[in-house]
């Protein structure tokens, strides 16, 4: 199935405004639907396409990136092997997962120089260093990233294209939609939470909607992402990271405590790891500002961080992963917001997936406040024009906003705005906005 995504619009502005002079670098990690996204693209933008799969690309495919000096040669032979005309100005190659053949990669500078054809790569952990050690990145490779679908596009996906543009009006206006409204959208968007955004699992809600295949699926894709873990770190230590993510956000510390899963490390001996697992897309990282101000970027602690999981329904089944599979008494708890397991950190992942997908590096800040004695945390900070906005995450409907209130004491004159995303409807406390989960996506 064949989702509409919002990338589709960037390959279309890459295509026009690039005019061959670049190729297009879509970096995301596996199973979010790149290769599909990318192809549909190619089926209907161009007159003729190529897609390379380095994961099973015969040896002579992958011979003719050896030599790059005849051009006309490897044209010729990729049309026979592929049985594609390629059309000059008006054919597309594809080199997907281009990891796996870091040549053709290299070989980027010159196919584009050649201008005949365009060229888009799809890849994870594509910056890992083994993968580039020995190639020259290419100048005239534009990156972008994708991520798992979001909350609009999983709408889409069930049909429904009114709901997003609708809330946008009412987040506009700061209107509230009213107590009954709020309970079905933000079901809604538990039910998102749930499924996530793996396009192969949505596909398997929408046509089944039985939730221990929707399951299964999860399963499958953590089994995969463990397994590159392994190829990537074969001590095992990335894996164990991993997998730990949930039982260190549920801890509520203010750092992931790298000493309780991997023994006698600390965060600074293990900061390139995270900096691979972070290349992956699998994972987003967190850091703690030392001093939050516009530039959060220059004011982050390497190591003081949290790790989240880049799709929220995966989490959900990382969560559960001590059994076999995830019961649907406990998918249905969660989608009622009935189970008894303080779930806080679930809606603080899909918070951080969100503001990832919006193009917001995650940051956090923690401090103590001299005169209570008392420990506060803001959950993310981001940056709008010279100021900051903190934000606050409540997985429950109370509007109490302590750490807001202490870090606007603190730090006034940096803040433009202050967020509480919390479960009930949209509202104003003060100068605290306090929006709904499903409007976060405004942000």
């Amino acid at each position: 199935m064949v989702f509409k995504r919002k990338i589709y619009d960037k390959f279309k502005e890459w295509k026009e405004n690039s005019n061959g002079n670049s190729a297009l670098l879509v970096e995301g990690a596996r199973r979010i639907g790149k290769s599909t996204i990318v192809e549909d693209f190619a089926k209907n933008e161009y007159k003729s396409y190529i897609l390379i799969d380095f994961t099973k690309a015969s040896k002579i495919v992958l011979s003719l990136f050896d030599d790059i000096s005849d051009l006309d040669f490897i044209f010729m032979q990729l049309q026979l092997i592929y049985k594609t005309d390629l059309h000059e100005r008006k054919s597309l190659i594809i080199f997907d997962e281009v990891q796996f053949c870091p040549k053709a990669r290299q070989a980027i500078k010159h196919l584009v120089a050649d201008h005949r054809y365009d060229y888009i790569e799809t890849g994870s952990l594509i910056s890992i260093k083994k993968n580039v050690k020995d190639i020259l990145i290419p100048s005239e490779e534009q990156s972008i990233q994708m991520y798992p679908m979001d909350f609009e596009e999983f709408c889409w996906a069930k049909g429904d294209n009114t709901t997003i543009p609708l809330l946008k009006n009412f987040y506009e206006k700061y209107k509230p939609l009213g107590d009954d409204t709020n309970r079905k959208l933000m079901r809604d968007f538990r039910l998102y939470m749930l499924v996530g955004g793996m396009p192969k699992v949505v596909s398997i809600f929408l046509e089944t909607n039985n939730m221990r295949l929707v399951d299964e699926e999860k399963r499958k894709i953590l089994k995969l992402y463990e397994e590159d873990f392994m190829k990537v770190d074969p001590t095992g230590k990335a894996k164990l990271l991993f997998k730990a993510i949930p039982s260190q956000l549920e801890g509520n510390a203010s750092r992931y405590q790298v000493s309780s899963v991997l023994a006698n490390q600390r965060s600074e001996n293990i900061l390139e790891l995270i900096s691979e697992m972070e290349s992956s897309k699998t994972v987003l990282v967190a850091y703690c500002s030392n001093d939050p101000n516009a530039g959060l970027n220059r004011t982050a602690n390497l190591e003081k961080f949290k790790l989240f999981l880049c799709d929220t329904g995966l989490f959900t089944t990382l969560i559960f992963e001590d059994k076999d599979f995830t019961e649907n008494v406990i998918y249905e708890k969660l989608l009622n917001d009935k189970l008894e397991v303080n779930l806080g950190y679930l809606y603080e992942n899909v918070v951080a997936q969100i503001l990832k997908a919006n193009g917001n590096n995650l940051f956090y800040y923690t401090f103590l406040n001299e005169k209570s004695r008392h420990n506060y945390e803001i959950d993310f900070l981001i940056s709008r024009k010279n100021k900051i906005c903190p934000i606050e995450v409540k997985s429950s409907g109370y509007k109490t906003h302590a750490s807001l209130d202490a870090f606007s004491e603190k730090f006034s004159s940096r803040i433009l705005e202050k967020y509480l995303i919390y479960t009930k409807d949209l509202g104003k406390d003060q100068d605290v906005l306090s929006i709904p989960f499903y409007m976060s996506v405004f942000l």
